[in-house]
């Protein structure tokens, strides 16, 4: 819809990975350095990781079109929770090999046998598989024994992983990977993108769909845009497609930071009540990595939500009603303190007008007295406050000194 409204040939922000999207932020530049020097090497294994929607897949999409599609065979593996007998079926279907039955030796078989004829036409080869935080123990140690496949000295397999950051904890400190470990000769974690790369991604992406400009974009949107999203590509574009289509449903040239505010509003209500935040959970190091990780997050999930400790937000919400009750205070009574000297100042000036006409209330010293007692009164009131608020941030102070 709101590529018809604003001429795009398609849509800019689609969530499938798409290498002709491909932005090299800081983070993927280096990544693509590390894949450089990996693939260079020959041998062994190369990992990726980071969060949800970071984009490896992009990365790696981009990646395979770099290479030399004759001098180089991928086989690629999506996993869902695989283990050892599995993990060998599978990768030999990513080659192409059909392999009859559960039969592991024959899979073995016809793996090395491919690797072998493609290492004597010339040919390399690399398998990815993504995903990597959802294999079991045994099936990464299967990926393991296949890069001990070699033709004399020459090594037949490289293995490219991709994961989630669990998959780079249960990488560093699994003793049961300790071999696997010390056959990576290149890793990377994708850190999401600075806030000075929202805008360049954006405007990136866009002229890729012939943005001539329409729409305009203000500048108050970028800070913003990266709060809202953390900086992870498909986040941003989840928040960039709500705002281009809110955009287009209100025929607006110029997408303006109010119309982001409320798209993160509305996005931010789509939630459900239980997707409030909750501590990552971390998975057992000694057990397969996928049976590891949904235990962690079943457990995770059984937890009763604590109620009787104070969060950060509730103690801050209520320092902050606090604080405002004290300022309300000073303000009221700063205000009183003025409407008493406007008064004053009327009785003042009476008294300076009956002077200078020789008429002297018989009452003076009695309305002198009044006014006095009123300027006390209202000093015994601004001091009383004034405690109030000194005490308020003194007892502050000394908690967040605690």
């Amino acid at each position: 819809m709101y590529e018809d409204f604003y001429g795009f040939s398609e849509r800019p922000f689609q969530l499938t990975p798409d290498p002709a999207f491909y932005f090299e932020s800081l983070t993927h530049k280096k990544a693509l350095s590390y894949l450089g020097y990996g693939l260079n090497q020959g041998e062994g294994f190369v990992v990726i990781t980071g969060e949800v929607g970071s984009g490896k897949s992009t990365l790696v999409a981009h990646l395979k079109q770099k290479l030399d599609q004759d001098r180089m065979t991928v086989g690629e593996v999506v996993t869902s929770a695989l283990d050892d007998d599995e993990m060998i079926h599978v990768a030999a279907r990513s080659f192409g090999l059909d392999i009859d039955g559960g039969d592991k030796a024959a899979a073995l078989a016809a793996i090395e046998l491919f690797l072998h004829e493609e290492a004597r036409n010339g040919r390399r080869v690399l398998l990815i598989v993504d995903e990597a935080q959802n294999l079991s123990i045994g099936a990464l140690e299967e990926l393991r024994m296949l890069s001990n496949f070699q033709l004399g000295a020459h090594p037949l397999l490289q293995t490219l992983l991709l994961g989630q950051p669990e998959f780079k904890q249960l990488l560093a400190h699994s003793d049961e990977l300790e071999q696997l470990r010390q056959r990576v000769i290149a890793a990377h974690h994708l850190e999401p993108m600075q806030p000075g790369e929202i805008e360049p991604y954006v405007t990136h992406r866009l002229q890729h769909v012939g943005w001539d400009g329409s729409p305009e974009l203000d500048g108050g949107i970028w800070v913003k845009l990266h709060k809202a999203t953390g900086g992870i590509p498909r986040k941003v574009n989840q928040v960039m497609t709500r705002l281009l289509l809110l955009g287009a449903v209100e025929e607006q040239c110029v997408l303006e930071a109010d119309m982001l505010d409320a798209v993160v509003e509305e996005m931010a209500g789509d939630a459900s009540p239980s997707d409030e935040p909750q501590t990552k959970p971390r998975p057992d190091r000694d057990m397969p990595a996928a049976e590891a990780i949904a235990r962690a997050q079943d457990e995770s999930r059984q937890q009763p939500p604590t109620t009787s400790a104070e969060t950060k937000q509730d103690r801050d919400t209520r320092q902050k009603g606090l604080l405002d009750h004290q300022i309300e205070a000073i303000e009221a009574a700063f205000a009183e303190r003025d409407r008493h000297m406007a008064a004053l100042r009327k009785e003042v000036d009476k008294i300076g007008q009956a002077k200078g006409s020789a008429e002297l209330p018989t009452d003076l010293g009695q309305r002198l007295a009044s006014i006095e007692g009123r300027l006390d009164e209202q000093e015994r009131s601004l001091r009383h406050v004034l405690t109030m608020m000194i005490d308020y941030f003194e007892t502050q102070g000394a908690r967040e000194a605690a």
